[in-house]
């Protein structure tokens, strides 16, 4: 975005958002370490014969429908000669953590999302004379030239669109939104980019004959209300291309959980007594940075062998085994006789004093930086 962002006297400036998202991360780390791998078809992910799931794919693999999230057994049947490589996620995680701190050579307003992507705000970066455009840019070359992986950057006015942006010209580009083509471009957007919209409410949408933001335009959104409550002004204000929200840079963890999915489904409930042992005690490790905050809750998380789940809660202020013994009990009645393929546990927090947060922010902004 080239142009002067300085409003007149007493009127906000128009920020610069960047997103940059590295293109198939973890499956592009490894084709960088084993150059044999680039024109395979490639999953990063867990086994198919243990119920693995693909965490990235390269784009081979996408040719043949395959994405993240998806059952890696599913992905193989797919493409039989997609190749599985298991994650590596601390070598991930320092790759990641060079990768950021290229960012912070630009500006220190970051956002991470993820080991991948990332929001800048470069609103005041002096860098490339001030020019989001050049900035993303320089920064994906910078990427490329010391890390050997390419990225793919969206460059925009409002927080959203920029995320949105960065899809238009992947893999290795980027794609820019002015302020003067801000509202052509959002007009013809369809619903299913904006974020908060799934496959449920873009087919309820859908019944309505609502596919792009000027559908919503049109409709108003006193006639949305109607149909999706308080998610209408969200829906409403994103299709105006509207989002007031500056970037996050400090973090504080509401939860900490674990969970294990397993390679059988469980049958009974005495079958899960010794996997909740080996969970709780893992739980308890992941609480030891934690020892200052308040817990609040305790849940439990099943899902069953036809992947519909269950969570329950209740408030407790510390760890306790009986009552993750009830929670169990509650939970695997839900399942109406299900098997069981995989169980989670967790707490919620308190949220910390005032004199904490900072102290707290900074803790869990370093973790995030680490955590896959």
């Amino acid at each position: 975005m080239d142009d002067n962002t300085q409003q007149a006297s007493g009127e906000e400036v128009t920020r610069k958002f960047i997103h940059v998202d590295m293109d198939c991360f973890y499956a592009a780390v490894e084709m960088r370490d084993d150059p044999t791998l680039t024109h395979l078809p490639l999953a990063i992910g867990g086994r198919p014969d243990q119920r693995g799931v693909v965490a990235t794919c390269n784009y081979p693999a996408r040719t043949f429908g395959i994405h993240s999230a998806m059952a890696t057994a599913y992905a193989r049947r797919l493409c039989p000669d997609l190749v599985v490589l298991p994650p590596r996620m601390a070598y991930y995680q320092a790759i990641s953590r060079e990768i950021r701190a290229i960012f912070q050579r630009f500006t220190h307003l970051i956002e991470p999302i993820s080991l991948d992507e990332a929001y800048l705000d470069v609103t005041d970066s002096e860098h490339c004379q001030g020019s989001a455009t050049r900035i993303a840019a320089e920064i994906r070359q910078v990427i490329f030239a010391e890390t050997g992986l390419t990225a793919s950057a969206g460059i925009a006015p409002i927080k959203f669109l920029a995320k949105i942006c960065s899809d238009e010209n992947k893999p290795n580009g980027q794609f820019v939104l002015t302020p003067a083509t801000l509202d052509d471009f959002v007009r013809s957007l369809p619903l299913k980019k904006i974020p908060g919209v799934g496959k449920v409410t873009q087919a309820k949408l859908g019944k309505l004959g609502l596919i792009t933001c000027q559908d919503i335009r049109e409709f108003g959104e006193a006639a949305l209300s109607q149909h999706f409550g308080s998610f209408a002004n969200h829906l409403f204000q994103r299709a105006w291309g509207r989002d007031p929200r500056r970037l996050t840079t400090e973090w504080i963890r509401k939860s900490v959980s674990v969970e294990r999915t397993f390679a059988e489904d469980l049958a009974a409930q005495a079958d899960a007594a010794p996997i909740i042992e080996t969970l709780t005690a893992e739980l308890k490790k992941r609480l030891a940075p934690y020892a200052n905050r308040r817990i609040k809750n305790q849940q439990i998380k099943l899902k069953f062998s036809d992947f519909t789940q269950t969570t329950v809660e209740r408030q407790s202020d510390s760890l306790d085994p009986a009552l993750t013994q009830t929670l169990l009990e509650s939970a695997w009645d839900r399942g109406a006789g299900k098997g069981v393929r995989l169980i989670g546990l967790g707490v919620h927090f308190y949220d910390p004093e005032p004199e904490q947060s900072r102290q707290l922010a900074l803790f869990d902004a370093a973790e995030l930086q680490g955590a896959p």
